[in-house]
């Protein structure tokens, strides 16, 4: 019977095409709306490394100055300062460590055809690329040895090494950097996570990607300026020794640990480092010291910000309103066919049928307006990537929002058929047959 009652809902589509129309294109718009900014939200606010989010942690202490603070005002930054940075890199907890900041430097390529440019890029420990399953093309991380004697080694991004030197494997090649010498240890694969949840601070959180990874330890030894954001809350004498003497904040952590359970083992430690170093004379605000898993860390960062949040629930207000629009529609299409109904009543037909008959024949109407309104989807989602580069990593649908378009757009259509559908069981086929 649901190929036949299938059959009769297509073929009503054509027995009032304008009023067909009118209802498949409130119920496409409604969807697209709501699920375009769905898909956005979905984008922005999902686990981007799911088999380990609950194991990599920021950590934070607050070193500010304890003058003119009050506890209500916050913390200092949600960065580290160098001391404590280091600090954190020869401690050996977790299983994993690392520090990094962001560089912005010089490249020199070795063909002559392509003229220098500034890149992006970061600036961490070796673990980094463990930590977070960053896919490799050719090569592999700059080994512990380089990273302990600080040496003059690169990872490239795909993009960054197929611009330099084509798809053929560029490592033990060198290029200049900065006006240094520089060997190419690894090419990584395409990898752009969203968001960019190892570095929310400082820089686009929806980027694509960094173009190069210098050593955390060459980048201190060469002095490499700072491309980001950092905090000085007190006066600190110029040069790099003394920005690395001094608390200012400038350095994202992270660090990894076997499994969630070692996160109270791990705040341990934290506490007591933090009260170690306040007999040294720092971290005088005695703050209490913070971890944030990943989505903790999303959360505390506010990736997804209240005005995302708040276009999500205009949009599925303005879905209800084409719902009850489409309700009027549906009672309009419903009552001209109430001969039609009482006549099969007379025939024998049962209330349960008729009411599953007009239901799947919204069913059909959703599943027309499921298929326009992801053609409308696609088209808002490209506008919206239109507008910059951050956006277009983000406007864009995966296979769960696909599915869920059409899953919404048929539960609309039959929660908006449940008040027509059941109007239109209740006709009486006795005064049906008389007006006939």
């Amino acid at each position: 019977m649901f190929a036949y009652y299938f059959n009769l809902g297509v073929r009503s589509l054509r027995r009032n095409p304008a009023l067909t129309v009118l209802m498949v294109l409130t119920l496409a718009i409604g969807v697209a709306a709501s699920v375009s900014t769905l898909t956005i939200l979905h984008m922005m606010s999902g686990d981007p490394i799911p088999e380990k989010s609950a194991r990599l942690f920021v950590p934070h202490v607050d070193n500010g100055p304890v003058e003119g603070w009050v506890p209500s005002d916050g913390p200092n930054d949600d960065q580290l300062g160098y001391i404590d940075a280091a600090n954190f890199l020869k401690s050996g907890q977790g299983e994993r460590r690392t520090a990094m900041y962001g560089v912005q430097l010089p490249v020199e390529p070795p063909r002559t055809d392509i003229p220098a440019f500034n890149a992006s890029g970061m600036a961490p420990t070796r673990d980094f690329f463990a930590m977070f399953k960053v896919p490799f093309l050719h090569g592999q991380p700059w080994t512990e040895a380089d990273e302990i004697r600080g040496a003059d080694v690169v990872v490239l991004g795909r993009v960054t090494a197929e611009k330099l030197f084509g798809e053929a494997s560029p490592v033990g090649k060198q290029l200049r950097i900065a006006g240094q010498p520089y060997t190419v240890v690894g090419v990584i694969d395409t990898w752009a996570p969203l968001p960019r949840y190892y570095k929310l601070i400082g820089g686009s959180r929806f980027g694509n990607g960094e173009e190069f990874f210098l050593p955390f330890s060459t980048a201190i030894r060469h002095e490499t300026g700072h491309n980001g954001s950092m905090n000085c809350s007190a006066n600190r004498d110029p040069g790099f020794a003394n920005l690395l003497a001094s608390e200012c904040t400038w350095i994202q952590f992270w660090f990894e640990t076997r499994s969630a359970s070692d996160r109270a083992e791990l705040q341990s430690w934290l506490d007591n480092y933090a009260a170690d170093q306040r007999k040294l004379g720092r971290l005088k605000r005695n703050a209490p010291n913070k971890l944030y898993n990943v989505m903790e860390w999303m959360e505390h960062m506010k990736v997804v910000g209240n005005d995302s949040k708040l276009s999500a629930w205009l949009a599925f207000g303005f879905l209800i309103l084409c719902l009850v629009n489409t309700i009027g529609l549906l009672l309009a299409k419903f009552s001209v066919r109430a001969s039609e109904v009482g006549i099969r009543r007379a025939l024998g037909a049962s209330r349960g049928d008729v009411f599953r008959q007009f239901l799947i024949e919204t069913g059909v109407v959703g599943l027309v307006g499921g298929v326009l309104g992801l053609v409308l989807a696609f088209g808002a989602l490209a506008l919206i990537g239109m507008q910059s580069k951050g956006m277009a990593t983000i406007a864009r649908m995966d296979w769960q929002m696909l599915v869920l378009t059409f899953v919404m757009s048929v539960l609309a259509a039959l929660i908006a058929g449940l008040l027509p559908t059941w109007r239109a069981c209740q006709v009486t086929p006795a005064i049906q047959l008389k007006s006939q």
